[in-house]
């Protein structure tokens, strides 16, 4: 035997475009009042299609239309579109709005500050050319996760080749160890004129980026007399507690 069928009288319907050119937003919990006009000043943004001529949003409790995102940084967005101000803080994650609601004026003014200027032109140009960077990253906390285990630290050792006559060493070098070969990450060579510090710069900051506590120390390598001593290995040491 079938159940009965019951309709619902709630209407599923998307709210209709409001009477008052004032728009009542809540943004991931956090309130905001602007205008439409302000909103879709950027025709081709997915703002503006966001409260196009049907808006594509529900409604809060309050009858707030809702955008389900972190509106932490909102208001920088909406004080660039009532009056092209740009944030002095908070550059990168107001960028990831703009990306968000394709602001596109928004995106190339901060991408031209000096904050996004430098980490977009300069240093990810620089790791651009250093092969496998991003992978190696990954495969340094990867190790490191695993070494976790009842202990404080994690130590994973990095070689780091800055050109290609110090990759015709590899194999010296890597022999000089005495332990944990198969589990060194390499680095490089690179065609640029930064640094190995400066290599050193970007995968402590990148690991940092993610919330975890590292340092780098040179690994000491003991010195014979009549081998040839390199400079290539250095500690990268996780702190978890």
């Amino acid at each position: 035997m079938s159940l009965p069928e019951y309709k619902s009288s709630e209407k599923h319907s998307l709210p209709a475009i409001p009477h008052s050119p004032v728009v009542q937003l809540n943004v991931g919990g956090h309130l905001f009042s602007s205008s439409l006009s302000t909103l879709r000043k950027h025709p081709d943004s997915r703002l503006a299609e966001l409260f196009s001529t049907q808006p594509k949003l529900r409604t809060d409790s309050q009858g707030r239309y809702f955008i389900d995102r972190d509106g932490s940084h909102f208001g920088a967005v909406l004080d660039f579109l009532r009056s092209d101000c740009l944030p002095t803080e908070n550059i990168q994650e107001v960028h990831r709005e703009a990306v968000y609601y394709n602001i596109k004026p928004l995106m190339k003014r901060l991408e031209e500050s000096p904050p996004l200027f430098g980490e977009l032109v300069g240093r990810q140009q620089f790791l651009s050319r250093v092969p496998h960077y991003k992978e190696n990253i990954e495969v340094l906390i990867r190790i490191a996760r695993a070494e976790a285990i009842a202990a404080r630290h994690s130590t994973i050792m990095i070689c780091v080749l800055r050109t290609e006559e110090d990759l015709g060493f590899y194999d010296h070098a890597i022999n000089s160890l005495e332990a944990d070969k198969e589990s060194v990450v390499t680095f490089g060579p690179w065609k640029a004129a930064l640094s190995v510090k400066d290599l050193l710069d970007c995968v402590k900051m990148d690991i940092e980026s993610q919330g975890y506590r590292v340092s780098i120390k040179p690994h000491v390598v003991e010195k014979s007399f009549l081998s040839r001593s390199y400079d290539y290995f250095h500690n990268l040491i996780f702190t978890w507690w």
